[in-house]
């Protein structure tokens, strides 16, 4: 059993390289580390400031999730699990891969692997981007000094490992409405709409309730410097199983898969 998942998840592995998915990663990884290079580079000031701070690592990773977590990640999750969920309407290769000797367990949760593992591959590249983003503006002006500065690996890793957690249950929920729909722009346009209800909802006393809020939640908790009456990681697990059990039950029940 293990090592037909195993297949099973290297072969969707293989195929959604034909998915712009895999570039979607790619310019998602590095598009925020890229504006914020510029910026830095032609508006020194602010980096300037940063160095002066005395946690320079720590504001420049937390000026890159500022524009990452409100609305570009979770856009990103919208397309990218819609973009994979797809492939089998396009070429319609769903009945195939039912007539194949796979259960639907593993034709289930291995794409919800590629679609978490393609998730750790854009942390890891945005990551890279945000480090790349702080020291080649030094190589432009005197102004901005290299910087030397230890870095807190443990704040770094905990806070991404947060970040990761709180997406898990909008991938898993994008991942449901995308396998109910053959045509591509419907989950897309449910998807945005419930990014742009998430945002709507932010000031509400009720957000955690709501999982489409949690990145941009947890951003505000996590500056505010305070203890969140609400845990979003247990939330967000809670939901992440779920959903992701929830859209186990409604992919073997349908009766048209695909």
């Amino acid at each position: 059993m293990y090592n037909a998942f195993i297949n099973c998840f290297a072969g969707e592995w293989i195929k959604k390289r034909r998915s712009f998915a895999s570039w979607l990663v790619i310019i998602g990884g590095f598009f925020i580390p890229f504006v914020n290079m510029l910026i830095y580079i032609f508006y020194p000031k602010q980096i300037i400031g940063m160095h002066e701070s005395g946690h320079f690592w720590n504001l420049i990773f937390d000026n890159s999730w500022k524009s990452m977590a409100f609305m570009l990640l979770p856009m990103g999750i919208v397309l990218a699990v819609s973009l994979i969920t797809q492939l089998e309407f396009k070429n319609n290769t769903w009945k195939q891969l039912h007539a194949a000797p796979v259960s639907f367990a593993n034709i289930y949760f291995s794409k919800l692997l590629v679609i978490l593992t393609m998730m750790l591959q854009l942390f890891i590249l945005f990551n890279i981007g945000i480090y790349f983003s702080a020291i080649i503006p030094s190589f432009f002006t005197s102004k901005i000094p290299f910087p030397v500065y230890a870095m807190d690996a443990g704040y770094l890793l905990t806070e991404n490992a947060k970040y990761f957690i709180v997406c898990l249950p909008m991938v898993a929920l994008q991942y449901i409405i995308s396998l109910q729909f053959k045509n591509f722009l419907i989950p897309i346009g449910v998807g945005l709409v419930l990014v742009v209800g998430g945002l709507m909802a932010l000031s509400w006393e009720y957000n955690y309730t709501i999982p489409t809020t949690y990145t941009g939640l947890h951003y505000l908790q996590a500056k505010s410097n305070t203890t969140p009456p609400h845990d979003l990681l247990v939330w967000s697990v809670g939901y992440f199983l779920f959903f992701s059990l929830t859209g186990f039950w409604l992919y073997i029940s349908k009766k048209e898969k695909g």
